[in-house]
Protein backbone atom coordinates (compact mmCIF):
# COMPACT_ATOMS: atom_id res chain seq x y z
CA UNK A 1 0.00 0.00 0.00
CA UNK A 2 1.71 3.32 -0.92
CA UNK A 3 0.97 6.47 0.58
CA UNK A 4 3.09 9.27 0.48
CA UNK A 5 3.92 11.81 2.88
CA UNK A 6 1.79 14.54 1.74
CA UNK A 7 -1.11 12.02 1.31
CA UNK A 8 -0.40 11.37 5.17
CA UNK A 9 0.20 15.06 6.37
CA UNK A 10 -3.76 15.48 4.96
CA UNK A 11 -5.03 12.64 7.71
CA UNK A 12 -3.24 14.58 10.62
CA UNK A 13 -4.42 17.39 12.47
CA UNK A 14 -2.23 19.41 14.32
CA UNK A 15 -3.13 20.67 17.79
CA UNK A 16 -1.90 24.22 16.59
CA UNK A 17 -4.21 24.40 13.38
CA UNK A 18 -7.17 23.46 15.38
CA UNK A 19 -9.74 25.60 14.15
CA UNK A 20 -12.82 26.20 16.96
CA UNK A 21 -16.57 26.73 16.94
CA UNK A 22 -17.50 28.96 20.14
CA UNK A 23 -21.78 28.50 18.72
CA UNK A 24 -21.61 24.66 18.94
CA UNK A 25 -24.24 24.23 21.42
CA UNK A 26 -27.37 25.24 22.83
CA UNK A 27 -25.29 27.04 26.06
CA UNK A 28 -23.03 29.11 23.85
CA UNK A 29 -24.65 32.28 25.43
CA UNK A 30 -25.65 30.96 28.89
CA UNK A 31 -23.16 32.68 30.95
CA UNK A 32 -20.38 30.37 32.43
CA UNK A 33 -20.82 28.34 29.38
CA UNK A 34 -20.33 31.01 26.90
CA UNK A 35 -16.55 30.75 26.35
CA UNK A 36 -16.54 27.29 25.49
CA UNK A 37 -14.88 26.11 22.35
CA UNK A 38 -15.75 22.97 20.33
CA UNK A 39 -13.40 21.13 17.82
CA UNK A 40 -14.66 18.52 15.59
CA UNK A 41 -11.69 16.62 14.59
CA UNK A 42 -13.11 13.41 13.13
CA UNK A 43 -16.15 12.95 11.86
CA UNK A 44 -19.11 15.35 12.15
CA UNK A 45 -19.42 15.03 15.84
CA UNK A 46 -22.52 16.24 17.72
CA UNK A 47 -22.25 20.33 17.04
CA UNK A 48 -25.37 22.03 16.67
CA UNK A 49 -23.94 24.95 14.51
CA UNK A 50 -23.49 25.35 10.86
CA UNK A 51 -20.36 26.95 11.94
CA UNK A 52 -18.50 24.15 13.14
CA UNK A 53 -14.95 23.08 11.25
CA UNK A 54 -14.87 19.62 10.56
CA UNK A 55 -11.20 18.57 9.68
CA UNK A 56 -11.41 15.17 8.52
CA UNK A 57 -14.69 13.98 7.38
CA UNK A 58 -14.51 10.72 7.10
CA UNK A 59 -15.48 8.82 10.23
CA UNK A 60 -13.99 5.28 11.36
CA UNK A 61 -17.37 3.96 13.73
CA UNK A 62 -16.29 6.69 16.02
CA UNK A 63 -15.90 10.74 15.58
CA UNK A 64 -12.84 12.57 17.09
CA UNK A 65 -13.37 15.79 18.91
CA UNK A 66 -12.29 18.27 21.31
CA UNK A 67 -13.29 20.46 24.00
CA UNK A 68 -10.63 23.93 25.31
CA UNK A 69 -12.27 26.52 28.16
CA UNK A 70 -10.90 28.47 30.04
CA UNK A 71 -10.93 28.32 34.14
CA UNK A 72 -14.41 27.86 35.67
CA UNK A 73 -15.72 27.37 32.02
CA UNK A 74 -18.32 24.60 32.37
CA UNK A 75 -20.57 22.34 29.59
CA UNK A 76 -23.83 22.10 30.63
CA UNK A 77 -25.98 18.80 31.19
CA UNK A 78 -26.47 16.52 28.67
CA UNK A 79 -26.64 12.80 27.60
CA UNK A 80 -25.60 10.65 24.53
CA UNK A 81 -27.19 7.45 23.11
CA UNK A 82 -23.47 6.24 22.24
CA UNK A 83 -20.21 6.33 24.59
CA UNK A 84 -18.84 9.77 25.41
CA UNK A 85 -15.04 9.06 26.00
CA UNK A 86 -12.76 12.09 27.27
CA UNK A 87 -8.95 12.04 28.26
CA UNK A 88 -7.38 15.31 29.73
CA UNK A 89 -5.14 16.69 27.24
CA UNK A 90 -4.29 19.92 29.43
CA UNK A 91 -5.31 21.37 32.91
CA UNK A 92 -7.41 19.52 35.73
CA UNK A 93 -11.26 18.92 34.86
CA UNK A 94 -14.21 18.26 36.98
CA UNK A 95 -16.88 15.65 35.70
CA UNK A 96 -20.30 15.72 37.75
CA UNK A 97 -23.50 13.86 36.48
CA UNK A 98 -27.54 13.30 37.56
CA UNK A 99 -30.35 15.56 36.52
CA UNK A 100 -29.59 18.10 38.23
CA UNK A 101 -25.52 17.36 37.97
CA UNK A 102 -25.15 17.23 42.50
CA UNK A 103 -25.49 12.61 42.09
CA UNK A 104 -21.59 12.89 41.99
CA UNK A 105 -18.38 14.23 40.69
CA UNK A 106 -14.72 13.35 39.65
CA UNK A 107 -12.09 15.53 39.25
CA UNK A 108 -9.38 14.19 36.44
CA UNK A 109 -5.84 15.10 35.78
CA UNK A 110 -3.41 15.47 32.79
CA UNK A 111 -3.94 11.88 30.90
CA UNK A 112 -7.12 10.38 33.28
CA UNK A 113 -9.89 9.02 31.07
CA UNK A 114 -13.40 8.66 31.32
CA UNK A 115 -15.36 6.12 29.40
CA UNK A 116 -18.44 7.85 30.29
CA UNK A 117 -21.91 5.53 30.49
CA UNK A 118 -24.72 6.29 27.76
CA UNK A 119 -27.90 7.09 29.79
CA UNK A 120 -26.77 9.75 32.44
CA UNK A 121 -26.92 13.51 32.33
CA UNK A 122 -23.32 14.79 32.36
CA UNK A 123 -21.21 18.32 32.43
CA UNK A 124 -17.75 18.98 32.96
CA UNK A 125 -15.92 22.23 34.01
CA UNK A 126 -12.51 23.58 33.94
CA UNK A 127 -11.50 23.65 37.49
CA UNK A 128 -7.64 24.10 36.86
CA UNK A 129 -5.62 27.89 36.90
CA UNK A 130 -5.06 27.94 33.00
CA UNK A 131 -7.15 27.05 29.72
CA UNK A 132 -7.65 23.59 29.22
CA UNK A 133 -7.95 20.69 26.71
CA UNK A 134 -9.86 17.46 26.89
CA UNK A 135 -10.03 15.19 23.63
CA UNK A 136 -13.21 13.17 23.18
CA UNK A 137 -14.21 9.73 21.44
CA UNK A 138 -17.80 9.85 20.47
CA UNK A 139 -19.32 6.19 19.26
CA UNK A 140 -20.73 5.60 16.06
CA UNK A 141 -20.58 7.41 12.54
CA UNK A 142 -23.63 9.84 13.38
CA UNK A 143 -22.51 9.95 17.46
CA UNK A 144 -25.75 8.80 17.98
CA UNK A 145 -27.39 11.30 16.45
CA UNK A 146 -26.64 14.41 18.72
CA UNK A 147 -27.09 15.63 22.07
CA UNK A 148 -29.89 14.97 24.66
CA UNK A 149 -30.08 18.44 27.50
CA UNK A 150 -31.54 18.41 30.32
CA UNK A 151 -34.57 20.18 30.47
CA UNK A 152 -33.64 23.58 32.38
CA UNK A 153 -30.37 23.64 30.05
CA UNK A 154 -32.96 24.58 27.27
CA UNK A 155 -34.91 26.63 29.31
CA UNK A 156 -32.06 28.88 30.34
CA UNK A 157 -30.52 29.11 26.70
CA UNK A 158 -33.86 30.23 25.69
CA UNK A 159 -33.66 33.53 28.18
CA UNK A 160 -30.03 34.17 26.38
CA UNK A 161 -31.89 34.14 23.02
CA UNK A 162 -30.56 30.65 21.46
CA UNK A 163 -33.34 27.97 20.13
CA UNK A 164 -33.01 24.72 19.24
CA UNK A 165 -34.84 23.17 17.02
CA UNK A 166 -36.31 19.73 16.37
CA UNK A 167 -34.14 19.66 13.29
CA UNK A 168 -31.05 19.80 15.83
CA UNK A 169 -29.83 23.33 14.81
CA UNK A 170 -29.69 26.50 16.76
CA UNK A 171 -31.33 29.39 16.34
CA UNK A 172 -30.49 32.94 17.29
CA UNK A 173 -33.11 35.14 18.23
CA UNK A 174 -30.87 38.00 19.18
CA UNK A 175 -29.80 37.93 15.26
CA UNK A 176 -32.99 38.08 14.06
CA UNK A 177 -32.82 34.18 13.44
CA UNK A 178 -36.30 32.24 13.31
CA UNK A 179 -37.34 28.65 13.37
CA UNK A 180 -38.01 27.73 9.56
CA UNK A 181 -41.53 26.79 8.94
CA UNK A 182 -42.55 23.66 10.46
CA UNK A 183 -39.45 23.49 12.42
CA UNK A 184 -40.35 23.18 16.35
CA UNK A 185 -38.55 23.95 18.98
CA UNK A 186 -36.65 20.78 20.40
CA UNK A 187 -39.25 19.51 23.19
CA UNK A 188 -38.44 18.77 26.79
CA UNK A 189 -38.04 15.69 28.06
CA UNK A 190 -41.34 14.94 30.42
CA UNK A 191 -40.77 13.93 34.07
CA UNK A 192 -41.54 10.05 33.05
CA UNK A 193 -38.62 10.31 30.21
CA UNK A 194 -36.52 11.92 32.78
CA UNK A 195 -36.99 8.67 35.56
CA UNK A 196 -34.99 6.76 32.58
CA UNK A 197 -31.53 8.62 33.58
CA UNK A 198 -30.33 7.22 36.94
CA UNK A 199 -28.33 8.89 39.55
CA UNK A 200 -25.14 7.23 39.61
CA UNK A 201 -23.13 6.54 43.01
CA UNK A 202 -19.76 8.11 42.41
CA UNK A 203 -17.72 5.16 43.80
CA UNK A 204 -19.20 2.97 41.27
CA UNK A 205 -18.61 5.39 38.59
CA UNK A 206 -15.20 5.72 39.00
CA UNK A 207 -14.37 2.51 40.34
CA UNK A 208 -16.30 1.41 36.70
CA UNK A 209 -15.30 3.76 34.00
CA UNK A 210 -12.37 6.10 35.10
CA UNK A 211 -8.95 5.42 34.64
CA UNK A 212 -5.95 6.98 36.00
CA UNK A 213 -3.14 7.89 33.87
CA UNK A 214 -0.04 6.97 35.88
CA UNK A 215 -1.50 3.65 36.61
CA UNK A 216 -1.90 3.10 32.97
CA UNK A 217 1.41 4.53 32.10
CA UNK A 218 2.88 1.49 34.66
CA UNK A 219 0.47 -1.08 33.11
CA UNK A 220 2.22 -0.17 29.74
CA UNK A 221 6.02 -0.90 30.89
CA UNK A 222 6.28 -3.76 28.50
CA UNK A 223 3.09 -3.83 26.63
CA UNK A 224 0.24 -1.32 25.04
CA UNK A 225 -2.34 -0.90 28.23
CA UNK A 226 -5.45 -2.63 27.09
CA UNK A 227 -7.42 0.94 28.08
CA UNK A 228 -11.59 0.31 26.95
CA UNK A 229 -12.73 -2.57 25.61
CA UNK A 230 -13.79 -6.70 26.30
CA UNK A 231 -10.83 -7.53 27.63
CA UNK A 232 -9.75 -4.09 28.60
CA UNK A 233 -9.26 -2.17 32.60
CA UNK A 234 -12.48 -0.39 31.31
CA UNK A 235 -15.04 -3.69 30.21
CA UNK A 236 -16.95 -2.35 27.70
CA UNK A 237 -17.48 -2.92 24.14
CA UNK A 238 -18.53 1.07 22.34
CA UNK A 239 -17.71 -0.24 18.87
CA UNK A 240 -13.63 1.06 19.67
CA UNK A 241 -10.94 -0.05 21.51
CA UNK A 242 -8.39 2.24 23.87
CA UNK A 243 -5.01 1.54 24.46
CA UNK A 244 -2.14 3.61 26.28
CA UNK A 245 1.35 3.38 24.64
CA UNK A 246 4.49 4.53 26.56
CA UNK A 247 7.71 3.97 25.53
CA UNK A 248 8.19 0.79 27.07
CA UNK A 249 5.42 -0.71 24.85
CA UNK A 250 6.24 0.18 22.04
CA UNK A 251 5.07 -2.48 18.91
CA UNK A 252 8.70 -4.40 18.30
CA UNK A 253 8.65 -4.33 14.51
CA UNK A 254 6.07 -2.72 12.32
CA UNK A 255 2.74 -3.62 12.08
CA UNK A 256 -0.71 -3.17 9.95
CA UNK A 257 -4.07 -3.20 10.92
CA UNK A 258 -7.12 -3.78 9.06
CA UNK A 259 -9.08 -2.10 11.04
CA UNK A 260 -9.46 2.22 11.46
CA UNK A 261 -7.04 3.25 13.64
CA UNK A 262 -6.49 6.55 15.42
CA UNK A 263 -3.32 7.64 17.10
CA UNK A 264 -3.64 10.72 19.57
CA UNK A 265 -0.55 11.86 21.59
CA UNK A 266 -0.85 12.79 24.58
CA UNK A 267 3.09 13.06 25.97
CA UNK A 268 6.02 13.65 23.52
CA UNK A 269 6.87 13.62 20.03
CA UNK A 270 6.42 10.55 18.40
CA UNK A 271 7.80 9.36 14.76
CA UNK A 272 5.21 7.41 12.59
CA UNK A 273 6.95 5.49 9.63
CA UNK A 274 5.85 3.36 7.05
CA UNK A 275 7.67 2.61 3.48
CA UNK A 276 7.23 5.80 2.05
CA UNK A 277 7.75 8.06 4.37
CA UNK A 278 7.63 9.10 8.30
CA UNK A 279 6.43 12.50 10.09
CA UNK A 280 6.61 13.16 13.95
CA UNK A 281 3.53 14.09 15.84
CA UNK A 282 3.41 16.00 18.93
CA UNK A 283 1.19 15.84 21.88
CA UNK A 284 -2.41 17.47 21.00
CA UNK A 285 -2.00 15.93 17.64
CA UNK A 286 -3.83 13.19 16.02
CA UNK A 287 -3.54 11.54 13.02
CA UNK A 288 -6.02 8.60 11.27
CA UNK A 289 -3.71 5.67 10.03
CA UNK A 290 -4.92 4.10 6.69
CA UNK A 291 -6.40 0.47 7.46
CA UNK A 292 -3.62 -1.86 5.30
CA UNK A 293 -0.80 0.22 5.99
CA UNK A 294 2.24 -1.01 7.64
CA UNK A 295 4.00 1.20 9.61
CA UNK A 296 5.58 2.09 13.08
CA UNK A 297 5.45 4.03 16.09
CA UNK A 298 8.50 5.21 18.18
CA UNK A 299 9.39 8.24 20.55
CA UNK A 300 11.33 10.78 18.63
CA UNK A 301 13.37 12.39 21.60
CA UNK A 302 14.07 11.50 25.35
CA UNK A 303 11.61 11.87 28.15
CA UNK A 304 8.39 11.24 29.06
CA UNK A 305 6.41 9.51 25.94
CA UNK A 306 2.41 8.26 25.47
CA UNK A 307 0.08 7.97 22.88
CA UNK A 308 -3.29 7.12 23.28
CA UNK A 309 -4.44 4.94 20.18
CA UNK A 310 -8.48 4.04 19.43
CA UNK A 311 -9.00 1.24 16.89
CA UNK A 312 -12.94 0.64 15.24
CA UNK A 313 -14.30 -2.79 16.59
CA UNK A 314 -17.82 -2.42 15.57
CA UNK A 315 -18.62 -4.70 18.40
CA UNK A 316 -21.19 -2.01 20.65
CA UNK A 317 -22.40 1.86 21.05
CA UNK A 318 -21.15 2.28 24.20
CA UNK A 319 -21.74 1.84 27.93
CA UNK A 320 -24.78 1.88 29.56
CA UNK A 321 -24.81 2.59 33.55
CA UNK A 322 -25.29 -0.80 34.98
CA UNK A 323 -26.18 0.31 38.57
Amino acid sequence: MKVTKQQMEQRVVRYGELMPCRTAFIDAHTPGSDQKENFTIIGRGVSESRDQHVHIDDTPGFNIGAAGQPPRCRNSLHAHRTAEVFFVLKGRWRFFWGRWGNAGEVVLEEGDIFNIPTGIFRGFENVGTDYGMIMSILGGDDAGGGVIWAPQVIQEAASHGLVLGEDGRLYDIKKGESLPSGVLPMRLLTDDELRVFPEAPVDAVVRDYVARYHDLLALAGHAPAKVIGADALLRDRPGFEVELLGRGSIPPTPYRNERHEIVMVMRGHWRLSWDDGSLVLAPGDTCAVPPGLMHALAPSMSGEASLYRVTASGDGAGPTWRG
